[in-house]
């Protein structure tokens, strides 16, 4: 192989940057050349191709984002020039393995979560030469026990409910923190056991607000004074819908969730008489330079999306099973969302410590 391309796409999160760093650093080791495609499936149509070598990369480990810029709006398969404009959409993946073929690029790297992997397992249908890397901060993606991203983002949440917890008890308050999760609770649940929540509300359980009020109300039974609510943005009470902040056209999910902290906070004061306030911690969760865990993840994960290449395995997504990096197919990850499950140790091990997880 003498060279490959790579892109990021989707939502931003601390370890893109390590991953670049990874994939260029061991291919450059194995005088493979690395293009890097600007602005994700975007710079794939358009054509935006940088070279990228050991010196362009190096510094960047410790920087959140992405060097390579990266979109959640531009599907090759139903493109607009102009993303948000009223204009139809047309499939522009011809182009896409035009360009790729005209920059004699052998393998792409996929860096992405479901939409973006969806989008490289429809390439790979098509021939093209794709591995995917599975990066989130929810933690949703099938088929690997951990994204990158993820640390980074708990251990976030987790510092801003340490210091909820000061100013609640000084105050006398519930608190609630909104944190980010669309179907999925990882976040809320993994900061809130690990910040000490007294109240963990997540998608894949719709919540009571009775058993909401009753919880915070024991507490104040046994001197307790204040509370510590963490809510995933996708929580919903039992028969409702999820919070709403804004419709945006022209995106795969054109819904934006937002605003239950809000919400909770208005109906928790309302039935407790407890002043209640609400933090929304929203794309502070994506920033920043990641954790050492997630270097260290993003690192093999890079080194083991360009071995696959070189051993011609593609139409295959790396991921973590055990402590091992592994091989799946592109199809075992994308559609469906890993979810936590009613057996979940984590889950069992927060209501055997008396967390109230809202049913």
């Amino acid at each position: 192989m003498k060279r490959l391309a790579v892109l990021t796409g989707g939502g931003d999160c601390p370890g893109l940057n390590a991953v670049i760093r990874a994939i260029v650093k061991s291919s450059a080791l194995k005088g493979i050349e690395v293009v890097g495609i600007c602005d994700g499936f975007r710079g794939a149509v358009e054509g935006d191709f940088i070279p990228l070598d050991v010196k362009s990369v190096s510094g960047i480990l410790p920087h959140g984002g992405t060097i390579l810029g990266t979109t959640n709006r531009d599907n090759p398969f139903s493109y607009q020039s102009k993303p948000g404009s009223q204009e139809p959409t047309e499939d522009r993946s011809g182009d896409v393995l035009r360009n790729i073929c005209k920059h004699q690029i052998e393998a792409l790297l996929v860096i992405g979560g479901d939409g973006t992997l969806s989008i490289a397992s429809k390439f790979s249908t098509l021939g093209l030469s794709v591995v995917g890397i599975p990066k989130t901060i929810d933690n949703d993606v099938m088929a690997t026990d951990l994204t990158f991203g993820f640390q980074s983002a708990v251990n976030y949440a987790q510092e801003a409910l340490d210091r909820l917890h000061t100013t609640a008890e000084s105050h006398h308050r519930v608190m609630i923190l909104e944190v980010m999760g669309r179907n999925a609770g990882w976040i809320a649940l993994h900061s809130g056991v690990a910040g000490g929540a007294d109240v963990i509300l997540i998608p894949e359980i719709p919540y009571d607000m009775d058993a909401i009020v009753l919880a915070i109300r024991a507490r104040v039974e046994k001197g307790k004074r204040f509370s510590i609510v963490v809510a995933a943005e996708g929580a919903k009470p039992k028969g409702g819908e999820v919070t709403i902040e804004k419709i945006i056209k022209g995106r795969p999910e054109p819904i934006k969730l937002g605003g239950i902290g809000a919400r909770l906070c208005g109906e928790i004061e309302a039935l407790t008489g407890l002043e209640t306030r609400s933090t929304v911690l929203g794309h502070l969760q994506r920033g920043g330079s990641p954790l050492t865990g997630d270097r260290l993840l993003s690192t093999r994960f890079g080194v083991s999306a360009v071995e696959a290449a070189i051993r011609g395995q593609f139409g295959q997504m790396v991921a973590l099973q055990g402590n091992r990096v592994t091989l799946v197919p592109l199809d075992e990850s994308i559609n469906r969302q890993k979810l936590i499950a009613p057996d979940d140790e984590l889950l069992f091990a927060a209501r055997s410590i008396g967390i109230c997880m809202g049913d």
